[in-house]
């Protein structure tokens, strides 16, 4: 039987510091966005879900640029500095949040803002692996993204509460002491964390070199490509789900925003405790199994969506976070169990980057479904949204796993792992 000792891995100090500056950031981002909600109303009224719609693309469209010249930075430099000059950037742009007079000046900050996101998050996922053992970083892993679903599902509220409490305004405030917490965090990790043990020597011409060696160990092993295009069967899932559970709760179940923020909360839910489990039973031989089981978890629970009432759909949205969870993680971890040390900055930064370009594929979709899906199979009464997305996932899925899985999953993987990083070193 597998240890079901998840904190196991909070016995190392440096993880353990690292996990308490992530998980106050989060909390942090969370005050962000119901903060910029708020904000969004108060700037343009009627048309905030608008200028909400271009800050996620905004963000994720800065992600997919910004990300594999991060991780090229990551392999190179202390970790240390960079993770605490991400933290006090983040300080620095939300606490000129509460001037702001313009939907421009709401969108140059956001931009600003998912720079250093961008920054933080690859550069974090990287460290992980670099800090703790073998034996624990699967356990670190799936904690990270257990604390990461759990305060999403619990921070809204929260926020939401400390914005009637404080202020609209003055929320960015408190968010902005978060960033300076985790960046003290940060800063007493004691010594330099480097993906080597001295310092690479580095050009400015390197750089576009370094992000092409992220993508390129990134899709030439197997098992990685393989979780890269599930995650595309995720992105096409889960975009259904953010963007129209309000509509078919509030719109055709007719019900209040209590109801979908419980919906909600069961997706968050199903993520959490599959992350944990995988952090208690997840092993190397089986993360592709736990890939296959997540893609048809997310996309098989979409079906029936349309026509179910809302305590169905609470046991479907745990399904499908479950699903999204067993996606996500495992994916994380092979990268951290398959890619070498002093290389793995560069593959998360490249896999951050490519992962949010299939949001930013999924995300329109999903909308043209919600706009255009009524009527179709032959009810005029209802949207399809839900059926139309989750027969497209299930059909990429099928695909990816019919071109994709890997037949010998651990010869193969150490092979062209090796073969790959000594052209990288020796081109």
């Amino acid at each position: 039987m597998p240890k079901l000792d998840f904190l196991h891995s909070l016995s190392n100090r440096i993880f353990l510091r690292l996990y308490a500056a992530q998980t106050v950031s989060l909390l942090g981002d969370t005050l962000t966005w119901v903060g910029l909600a708020l904000l969004a109303f108060n700037l343009a009224g009627d048309q905030a879900a608008i200028v909400l719609s271009v800050a996620l693309t905004l963000r994720v469209l800065t992600f997919v640029v910004v990300s594999p010249l991060v991780g090229a930075i990551a392999d190179r430099f202390d970790r240390k500095l960079i993770l605490a000059i991400a933290h006090f950037a983040r300080m620095i742009v939300v606490a000129l949040l509460p001037w702001v007079t313009a939907v421009w000046q709401l969108y140059g900050l956001m931009i600003a803002l998912n720079i250093f996101n961008a920054l933080f998050t690859p550069t974090y996922k990287a460290t992980i692996p670099l800090v703790t053992s073998k034996a624990d970083y699967p356990q670190a892993i799936a904690l990270s993204s257990a604390t990461g679903q759990l305060l999403g599902v619990l921070g809204p509220g929260m926020a939401g509460g400390l914005a009637a409490w404080v202020g609209i305004r003055q929320i960015f405030l408190l968010d902005a002491l978060s960033f300076w917490i985790a960046a003290l965090l940060i800063i007493t990790l004691p010594n330099q964390i480097r993906a080597a043990d001295r310092a690479e020597s580095w050009r400015l011409t390197d750089t576009w070199q370094d992000m092409q060696a992220g993508t390129r160990l990134l899709f030439r092993q197997a098992p990685l490509r393989y979780a890269l295009g599930v995650q595309l069967v995720a992105a096409i899932a889960g975009a259904q789900i953010l963007v129209n559970t309000v509509s078919y709760v509030e719109g055709e179940l007719h019900l209040s925003s209590v109801h979908y923020g419980w919906v909600m909360a069961a997706f968050g839910i199903g993520a959490t405790l599959a992350a944990l489990i995988f952090g208690a039973y997840g092993q190397k031989q089986s993360y592709l199994s736990f890939l296959g089981l997540g893609g048809i978890l997310i996309t098989v629970a979409l079906l029936p969506a349309n026509y179910v009432g809302w305590l169905p759909l609470l046991g479907l949205w745990l399904l499908a976070g479950m699903g999204e969870s067993w996606i996500n993680v495992p994916t994380q971890t092979l990268i951290a169990d398959l890619i070498p040390t002093e290389w793995q900055g560069r593959v998360y930064g490249a896999h951050f980057a490519w992962s949010h370009l299939w949001w930013a594929i999924a995300y329109p979709l999903a909308g043209w479904l919600g706009r255009y899906s009524q009527g179709w199979f032959g009810d005029q009464a209802h949207s399809h949204a839900f059926l139309s997305g989750g027969l497209i996932g299930l059909g990429v899925l099928v695909l990816v796993h019919l071109s994709l899985l890997p037949q010998q999953a651990a010869a193969q993987t150490l092979k062209e792992t090796d073969t790959v990083t000594a052209k990288l070193r020796h081109p």
